[in-house]
């Protein structure tokens, strides 16, 4: 993790002093020393990253250097605050800069005495890196020279009988059995059977129990299995299975058998297996690039070959199926009774577990989430504790983690999870150590979390890439490695919710705290932390009396509880501690009614989030964080920024919006008006809500200007407005979500005038009367849903749309003045979500066989003409949900007599509309 620090910091010295070169002055000579010190030392800080786990020498030499690397930033930081921002203008200016002298002298001498001693640090540290030096690079030959890592207390616990042959007792069976059918079934081609899961869910366990079953020996002639594992060597994994392969007849290995070429090696199996029926298992296989080198050792044939193997990396797993077919099987985490079953079948030995013990066990069985491996190790761990002492297993309920980095009982299963971590790259490994900042179960939001890895400076540029394009890569390569679980998605496919297996959470909350990373105060806290880069608070927080430091703190989190009781969150305490450097401020639902003044001198701070609080209005102070990056205003009464908002012209995403009940039941949402000039911000990328009421058709060309944007969400638009607004919209091509709501819902919105519509356009959504469908929309092929309300159209819009070969979610509100809907057959291919509220005139619905086949669920809102269940409306093979709110007594009757109909529908609703929100119950 050392290795990080000092990239991050080398990239920031790079641009630093391009930017300073004449600021620096005499001391440019410290900073470049500096610079070339940690460019040389950087070379072997990943060997001693791998290594300072089981060298206590090693281990604090790393430290010091993350230490004097943090202690750079702070100089830089520190730097950058006295002497790059001189606010004002013409004789202002000059006056400030006068007043201002003799307080920098000062703060120059301050500053040039802490990088002399920043750059004397770093000459002991690379004395010191001189005397490791020879063993390190022992450690780096071995580790290049060896099949396995310099740790390789990973792979020696693979065959720790304790963990696999208990782990295979529960839960197995139907895997099992799935696994068997996807071998000895299929095509007669070779293909792929592949087992893809987090480490620790019994992969290797299952692949194993699968390997030696008896069906599988008879099916196929020939066996072989292979540990693969993150460093291997091609000619060491070919003379294994030759070997295998040799001694399973009984032959005599051929001579070339010995051979250190590759080629060879393949050629000798493909003249063995060329006419035979064979399986081979290649066990966890890390990385595509290794799948990549060992698929063409493998002759195929048409005698229904087979190759297993298992892996933590879904991306390995797909692209195995994609070469060869076959089946990728997610394993899945064990049940709750499955995971009680095994839990109390190695904690008690197989008996009961004790009544006073249930609830403490199944709290901490609860944190296993169905790991196999944890569940095994935990109760294991357990069950040498004595059951009559019932604080003992509260202990371990209170204090898993610490239980994890001193109990010798858990090292293994820390090892084997841990393992997932180091194999990152350095720069996924802060991206992944970042998660440890959420709260327990805390709900993540992807986007959300990229944004902050971009602000941190965790996302490297990339040529034709911009940022949030390169984090959503980092991102999938985290879901893709298992380190990342899904918890909801959109219907496109889209992530909305993620979060972390609490066990790997509480891994990196003791490497975050071990390196310095970050510090939690929750509550078990009793103060709050020092010296900190990045502070998560997950309690409420109260005025906290005393003196602390808080200038080392880059990133300040609130998670606390809202409660109109505690008072309001205040940075006074912070700034008392010496705040200044602060980059991150995420103050999302606390208890604030005021914008806080102290924001304003964090010439820093790149992520502002006051999202969820009770602040009314922006100062026009916060014209002076000239770096910011993302504005989150949103659920606040924010409804006007101040004209310096232009000044910020780093911005990137700025949100500013509110859901109301005007009038029960509809929801509207409110934005914040329109500023002039908006231009200016270049680098947008999220606009949102912006109400263009007032000079909207200069707001119209100044939107055309943002060509960066992504997101884009427009209110109170007129007639007037459609002929700017559809020029502007042309020239936004990497545009992916647009929402256009007009003033009222009588007003026309003119929106055919565009001949180039953005061919990235995922989401779009229109209120506003339109009275015909746009031309350029059944063009968008990319479109995934399309929301239109108020729209007025006179003609079947199904028409249009049902050739569109994205489309995932269409929902129409007030938006057809039509008797009838068809959908024909052949359309709509995948379609998961459809939504029709509020056509009073609709009298039919015709579904016609063959069309969307995907359909997951259909809603009906308020069609009070709608007399017939719509005809067809079995034919949706893959339908589970019918939700009907609102709809009139004779509709519902006729639902009722059909039901027999629907049978294969697994949910059937019906509702209506109250204040409270919507009632509803199972047909």
């Amino acid at each position: 993790m050392a290795e990080s620090v000092v990239t991050f910091l080398l990239r920031k010295l790079d641009t630093f002093a391009h930017e300073n070169v004449k600021l620096l002055g005499g001391m440019w000579e410290d900073v470049g020393c500096v610079r070339d010190e940690l460019e040389r030392i950087r070379a072997f800080l990943r060997v001693a990253d791998a290594k300072e786990e089981g060298d206590e020498e090693i281990k604090v030499w790393v430290k010091q250097v993350r230490d004097v690397a943090y202690d750079m930033e702070d100089v830089l930081d520190e730097f950058l605050l006295r002497f790059s921002h001189h606010g004002g203008r013409g004789f202002y200016r000059h006056l400030r800069k006068i007043a201002l002298t003799i307080k920098n002298l000062k703060a120059r001498h301050r500053i040039a005495s802490g990088l002399q001693a920043v750059r004397s640090r770093v000459t002991n540290i690379a004395e010191g890196h001189q005397r490791y030096r020879y063993k390190l690079s022992s450690m780096e030959e071995r580790s290049s020279s060896s099949s396995v890592p310099v740790n390789n207390t990973w792979y020696d616990l693979r065959g720790d009988a304790l963990l696999l042959e208990e782990a295979q007792l529960v839960g197995i069976d139907k895997p099992k059995r799935d696994l068997i059918g996807g071998l000895v079934g299929g095509r007669s081609e070779l293909q792929v059977v592949a087992v893809a899961g987090m480490g620790g869910l019994g992969k290797t366990t299952l692949a194993r129990k699968v390997y030696e079953d008896d069906v599988i020996k008879r099916h196929f002639q020939h066996h072989a299995w292979v540990t693969v594992s993150q460093v291997f060597k091609l000619e060491d994994l070919l003379k294994d299975i030759v070997r295998q392969l040799f001694d399973e007849m009984k032959k005599t290995l051929p001579h070339e058998a010995d051979s250190s070429d590759s080629g060879k090696l393949k050629a000798i199996l493909a003249g063995f297996l060329r006419e035979k029926r064979y399986l081979v298992v290649l066990d966890d296989v890390w990385a595509v690039g290794t799948w990549d080198a060992l698929k063409y050792a493998f002759p195929t044939n048409n005698n229904g070959c087979r190759l297993m193997l298992t892996t933590r990396n879904a991306k390995v797993a797909s692209v195995s199926n994609i070469d060869l077919g076959g089946m990728v099987y997610d394993l899945k985490p064990l049940s709750p009774e499955q995971s009680w079953n095994l839990f109390c079948g190695k904690a008690f030995r197989g008996n009961q577990c004790p009544p006073y013990l249930e609830k403490i066990s199944k709290n901490i069985l609860r944190k296993c989430e169905g790991l196999p491996l944890a569940i095994v190790a935990i109760s294991g761990m357990l069950a040498s504790k004595d059951r009559n002492r019932m604080d003992e297993w509260e202990m371990v309920e209170r204090s898993l983690g610490p239980e994890l980095e001193g109990n010798d009982r858990l090292q293994s299963m820390k090892n084997i999870l841990s393992f997932s971590f180091n194999d990152l790259p350095y720069n996924l490994k802060y991206c992944f150590l970042f998660l440890s900042i959420f709260p327990e179960d805390y709900p993540i939001d992807p986007k959300k979390l990229i944004r902050f890895w971009i602000v941190e400076g965790f996302v490297q540029e990339k040529e034709g890439r911009i940022p949030e394009e390169v984090g959503q890569g980092y991102f999938n390569e985290l879901v893709n490695r298992s380190l990342i679980q899904v918890v909801d998605r959109y219907y496109d496919g889209r992530i909305l919710e993620c979060r972390i297996h609490d066990l790997f959470r509480k891994i990196i909350l003791l490497k975050s705290k071990d390196q310095s990373f970050g510090a939690i105060f929750d509550e078990q806290s009793k103060a709050l932390p020092e010296r900190a880069r990045r502070l998560s608070i997950h309690k409420p927080l109260e005025i906290v009396d005393g003196e602390s430091d808080f200038s080392s703190l880059r990133s300040l989190f609130w998670f606390g509880a809202k409660d109109d009781s505690i008072p309001s969150f205040s940075l006074s305490t912070f700034f008392n501690g010496g705040l200044r450097f602060l980059k991150v401020l995420d103050c999302r639902g606390a208890n604030i009614d005021t914008f806080p003044e102290e924001i304003a001198k964090l010439y820093n701070l790149r992520y502002l989030s006051l999202r969820d609080t009770k602040v009314r209005s922006i100062p026009r102070s916060i014209g002076k964080l000239r770096s910011l990056e993302t504005l989150d205003l949103r659920y606040t009464y924010v409804t006007e920024l101040p004209n310096e908002i232009l000044r910020l012209r780093r911005l990137r995403h700025i949100f500013v919006y509110r859901y109301e009940k005007i009038f029960s039941p509809s929801i509207e949402v409110i934005g914040f008006k329109a500023l002039g000039g908006l231009e200016t911000l270049s680098f947008l990328q999220s606009l949102c809500y912006i109400e263009v009421n007032h000079g909207g058709a200069s707001v119209m060309k100044s939107i055309g200007e943002l060509t960066q944007l992504r997101r884009l969400c427009i209110r109170e638009l007129r007639a007037e407005h459609g002929a700017d607004l559809c020029s502007s919209i042309e020239k936004l091509r990497y545009l992916r979500s647009l929402c256009l709501v007009s003033a009222n819902p009588d007003e026309v919105l003119n929106l055919q005038n565009i001949s180039s519509p953005p061919q990235c356009l995922q989401r779009l959504n229109i209120s506003g009367r339109l009275q015909s469908l746009p031309h350029w929309i059944p063009s968008l092929s990319n479109l995934s849903k399309l929301v239109l309300k108020w729209s007025g159209l006179q003609v079947d819009p199904f028409e249009s749309l049902q050739s569109l070969p994205n489309l995932v979610h269409v929902h129409l509100n007030q938006a057809y003045d039509g008797e009838t809907l068809c959908f024909k057959a052949g359309g709509f291919k995948m379609l998961k979500f459809l939504d029709i509220s509020n056509l009073d005139r609709l009298r039919k619905v015709t579904i016609e066989k063959g069309t969307m086949p995907c359909l997951e669920e259909i809603g009906f809102t308020s069609c009070k003409s709608l007399e017939e269940v719509p005809s067809g409306i079995e034919t949706p093979g893959n339908l589970e949900v019918l939700d009907f709110i609102d709809m009139p007594d004779e509709f519902l009757s006729r639902l009722r007599q059909r039901r027999n109909d629907l049978l294969h529908v697994s949910t059937i609703l019906i509702g209506q509309e109250t204040e409270g929100g919507v009632y509803r119950s199972v047909l």
